[in-house]
């Protein structure tokens, strides 16, 4: 079977979801924007060819460079985990006559303002909501919904260019901040927690699925750059206290006509225990989250999902064993990392629950945190009871801390 990936070396989780393809048997024909040079070692050793392309947004451009490819090799497959490049794929699919989501089937997963009408459609409540295009058009929305409200992407992914508003005067600062947006989503702000509902889906079944949350909400830990944000997958996922969530997201699957891949659901649990739809994507979850997920279960879905999409089935045992926590860390002041203390400490006390440390290193530049959740770097641990795990994340947050200079 020949696969033509997509950006098979970016985002970061990619080059794993390249390598579980050739791990299935499959040959996998690469196409980026980078130089096959530049592309993570793991990819390179993955690919059986590579063509470097000008753009992978640029559809017309894009589909020329694949009729050139198709007629030297044939193309069973189109696959990528990218947003931005999901839209594309989908034309490729359409024009090589392949297996896979069309353009009209991708489209409610990328454009927020259609993904809620249809599941509004399919009553599944969703935040009141409306797209703008104008300040104008966000400040009909707003009288219409009411504050506390968000502005986000239409098309966004994460938590990049989306605001918590407030009131009045805190929407005319908000507008200004998205300016640069095409269009945006103005929605109304669910009081509750931040969850996750995620599976690996063949022909519309969910043949892996995980329940996960964020500590704090995402909104709270991008304003305030002191807290390490946390993700929590759950081990208890068919437990009462996420069933409407769970229903909800076989629902939400249904009616948007998911098929074989990943999807990547949020959702919000208000304090009475009502599930609110957020968004979904059909793509895994970003922020090293299918990591803790493996970890979870000792599992690989990076090798499940590629074993699912290209020969439909899913064959590795599922036994939740851990709760797992992802705890992801941003460095004190600017410049340099120079000093990273309490990891020795929390290493020689719970060494053996940790799972992954990946930190920046001593000497190198703070990253910047406004652009990514992980921020710099992580550490995962995991322990088969929730308090257990939930003791260890925070002393990781309070106790292991970089500081740059």
């Amino acid at each position: 079977m020949n696969v033509l990936m997509l950006s098979p070396g970016f985002p970061v989780e990619q080059p794993f979801f390249t390598r579980g393809l050739a791990e299935v048997g499959a040959k996998v024909i690469g196409m980026g924007d980078q130089p096959k040079a530049a592309l993570p070692e793991m990819c390179r050793e993955s690919l059986s060819a590579y063509v470097q392309v000008k753009s992978l947004t640029n559809i017309p451009s894009l589909l020329d460079e694949v009729r050139q490819v198709a007629s030297r090799t044939s193309i069973d497959l189109v696959e990528t985990l990218w947003e931005p490049v999901m839209i594309p794929a989908a034309r490729i699919r359409e024009m090589l006559g392949v297996p896979g989501m069309t353009a009209d089937e991708t489209t409610p997963f990328r454009d927020k303002e259609v993904m809620k009408q249809r599941l509004d459609a399919a009553g599944i409540r969703t935040p009141r909501h409306g797209n703008a295009t104008t300040s104008g058009q966000i400040w009909e929305h707003a009288e219409r919904i009411g504050f506390p409200l968000i502005v986000k992407p239409i098309d966004g992914a994460g938590s990049q260019d989306t605001y918590k508003v407030q009131d009045k005067k805190d929407l005319e600062r908000v507008i200004g901040l998205v300016r640069h947006v095409p269009e945006v989503s103005v929605e109304e702000f669910v009081e509750g927690e931040d969850y996750t509902f995620d599976t690996v889906a063949i022909r519309g079944e969910p043949a892996y699925y995980n329940i996960a949350y964020y500590r704090p909400r995402a909104l709270v830990a991008r304003a305030h750059e002191w807290i390490s944000q946390q993700t929590i997958c759950r081990r208890d996922v068919d437990s009462h206290h996420v069933e409407q969530g769970r229903e909800m997201g076989f629902a939400v699957m249904k009616a948007l006509g998911v098929q074989t891949g990943f999807t990547h659901m949020e959702w919000y649990r208000k304090p009475d225990g009502e599930a609110v739809f957020g968004e979904i994507a059909a793509r895994a979850p970003g922020v090293r989250t299918v990591d803790l997920m493996n970890f979870a279960c000792d599992i690989d879905l990076y090798r499940g999902w590629a074993e699912a999409v290209c020969h439909g089935r899913f064959t590795q045992p599922i036994d939740r064993k851990y709760f797992s926590a992802g705890i992801f860390k941003r460095a004190n002041g600017r410049g340099t990392v120079r000093k990273i203390d309490g990891l020795d400490r929390v290493l020689e006390e719970f060494g053996h629950h940790i799972c992954a440390v990946n930190l920046t290193p001593v000497g190198q530049p703070r990253r910047d945190s406004r652009s990514s959740v992980i921020g710099d770097g992580f550490v995962m641990l995991r322990h088969p009871d929730l308090e257990a795990t939930l003791e260890m994340a925070d002393r990781v947050s309070t106790e292991v801390q970089l500081y740059a200079s």
